[in-house]
């Protein structure tokens, strides 16, 4: 096919490392990005058991729930059941409407069940720098980089400030080893560098494995694919009309292994118990804002205190502060999308980098006061599409900064051989020439460079948590009711399970779940207070303003039926008193926990 000829063949510069050196540095650029993976983490190793990211306590604690209930159910011989009570008992959850990383969790079950959640949750984290470092390092060697400006572009995505700024919580975000993955294969089924049945099959796999790890980047990756694919269409329109047959054919093997694998799953979530419609998020405030893209955060190396100013007034947690490139980059970016035009390998991804950071900007944006017709943003035009009508638009800077690397990577490749790298004896002159491409693209990248990621330690279970339950006696499901549910914006009851496996059953929590008219809402959290009239989640927090009456609490009794209460109160305090109203004196109680068996 021409396009691959002419767009791959020529990205291959000559002089390359022989294989066996080949080999050997491309082991030790791997090893590379685990050093830095780890030092980027190694607040967090200096103790994985027992530290935590700053920053997103919430959604850490609820990652933990969700790893420990992966390992308890591997270890009692069975897959995590798609809906279940083990939260927010009687009904449920359907855990393919949470964020549950159903995989990970059952492939780090050994990590969680010698050495805890966290740390579990510590190791996806650093591989999550390191594997998506290597896995766009891998695709751009196929794809025909040199080994150098490979490593760069690696480098630039796994540790990109989108993928830094979602570790403070969002780790099926973070996570990113399979995008690249998937774009590659699509890639190869359309310009027909790979068998198109063969790599069909390794699209599916990849696919369904990233629905059981994070639906949200299947969706973001699919659209950046269709992005590139119109690029790719209007670029070479024959030869892409010419393999129409194999690219369907693909596509299709493709289609057929996701439904294989995750089929049920996707059938569970959309048909199944506890399905809803909608979301809980409102997608058009999670955009981003133009000047997140050239304002460093706090977590990367180079920025001032003006900067970390600006970004306290950001509207949106840090979690979500994913845009940033920085003008060097982005200048960068821009000198080498014109100079390369010629090229599809550096034309594709700069034009997909720059359509998914203008989708990024969302349906409003406001810029130095003026605000935007909404008709010039793209993502007006499909924020109510079926699907798209849930994604949250600022997460696109994710594959955008993967586009930014491969854009980077072939541009510095060309720039070398411009400058005279497939010389066979260079002389002074040359190699001052192929210097000059080489510090131009440090330079750029040098403001990505993060800091470690700060921590904090995570709270400790209450005395008394394990005695009490072991006096209770309970089956390994019976629904319990802990109270309060959870403490200011952190569920600490989740964490609790998390570290010790109890209870098996809870009451309550922190989740996404179905309104009365099946749309989804979030239950537990900073949406606590509204959740409470709702059957699904309740919040008994008198600390924090809000007081119950005997007879509520009688009406939540029952409606939820918990085989046992377990209070972390003292018996004198308002909520101790409240419990001991309904319920009498506590059954069992040690250190800061009672219990009530009912």
């Amino acid at each position: 096919m021409g396009l691959v000829s002419s767009a791959v063949g020529a990205a291959r510069p000559a002089g390359q490392p022989r294989s066996g050196l080949r080999i050997r540095a491309c082991w030790l650029i791997l090893g590379g990005y685990l050093l830095a993976a780890v030092a980027l983490t190694w607040r967090l190793w200096a103790d994985p058991a027992s530290r935590m990211q700053t920053g997103d306590i919430t959604d850490v604690n609820l990652f933990a729930w969700f790893i420990r209930y992966a390992a308890v159910s591997v270890a009692h011989g069975s897959l995590p059941s798609l809906v279940n009570t083990a939260m927010n008992a009687p009904q449920g959850i359907n855990l393919m409407w949470n964020t549950s990383l159903l995989l990970p969790g059952v492939l780090l079950t050994p990590v969680t069940l010698l050495a805890g959640p966290q740390t579990s949750l510590t190791v996806l984290l650093t591989l999550g720098f390191a594997g998506s470092a290597a896995a766009l390092f891998w695709v751009l060697l196929r794809w025909g980089a040199s080994i150098g400006a490979a490593a760069l572009g690696g480098a630039v995505y796994g540790f990109s400030p989108a993928l830094l700024a979602s570790s403070i919580g969002h780790y099926h975000l973070q996570f990113a080893v399979l995008p690249p993955l998937m774009i590659d294969a699509l890639l190869r089924i359309v310009t027909g560098r790979g068998h198109p049945l063969r790599s069909g099959a390794w699209l599916g796999l990849l696919v369904a494995a990233q629905l059981f790890t994070g639906e949200e980047l299947v969706v973001d990756t699919a659209l950046a694919g269709l992005v590139m694919l119109a690029v790719l269409a209007a670029s070479a329109p024959r030869e892409v009309r010419a393999r129409a047959v194999s690219t369907v054919a693909g596509l299709a093997v493709a289609a057929g292994v996701t439904l294989l694998i995750a089929g049920y799953g996707l059938w569970v979530q959309f048909h199944g118990p506890l399905a809803e419609h909608g979301g809980p998020w409102t997608p058009n405030r999670y955009r981003n804002r133009a000047a997140a893209f050239v304002t460093p955060s706090g977590d990367l190396w180079l920025h001032t205190h003006a900067d970390a100013v600006a970004i306290a007034s950001h509207p949106l947690e840090r979690p979500e502060y994913v845009a940033y490139l920085g003008w060097p980059l982005l200048i960068v970016l821009l000198v080498a999308a014109v100079r390369y035009w010629r090229s599809w390998l550096v034309r594709i991804p700069a034009v997909t980098c720059a359509v998914l950071e203008l989708l990024s900007l969302g349906g409003t944006q406001v810029v130095r006061g003026v605000t935007v017709p909404r008709q010039l943003l793209p993502w007006h035009w499909l924020a109510h599409l079926p699907i798209l009508d849930q994604v949250l638009p600022d997460r696109l800077s994710i594959l955008a900064d993967g586009m930014a690397a491969a854009v980077l990577a072939f541009a510095l490749d060309r720039a070398l051989a411009g400058a005279g790298a497939t010389t066979s004896r260079p002389g002074p002159a040359s190699r001052w020439r192929r210097a000059v491409p080489a510090a131009i693209a440090a330079l750029a990248v040098l403001p990505l460079i993060p800091l470690p990621i700060h921590t904090t330690q995570v709270a400790p279970v209450p005395a008394g948590w394990q005695t009490v339950f072991a006096r209770l006696q309970l089956a390994r499901n019976a629904p319990v009711l802990v109270v309060p549910t959870a403490s200011g914006q952190a569920p600490q009851a989740l964490r609790w399970y998390a570290e010790t496996g109890q209870p098996g059953s809870m009451s309550g929590g922190y989740f996404i779940g179905p309104d009365h008219t099946g749309r989804g809402r979030m239950y537990g959290g900073r949406q606590a207070k509204a959740a409470a009239t709702s059957i699904n989640a309740m919040w008994l927090d008198p600390v924090h303003g809000q007081r119950l009456s005997s007879a509520q609490f009688r009406g939540y009794l029952a409606r939820w039926r918990p085989a046992a209460v377990v209070a972390v109160t003292r018996r004198t305090s308002r909520l101790g008193r409240l419990l001991s109203a309904v319920l009498g004196r506590p059954g069992f109680a040690a250190g800061r926990v009672l219990g009530w068996r009912r």
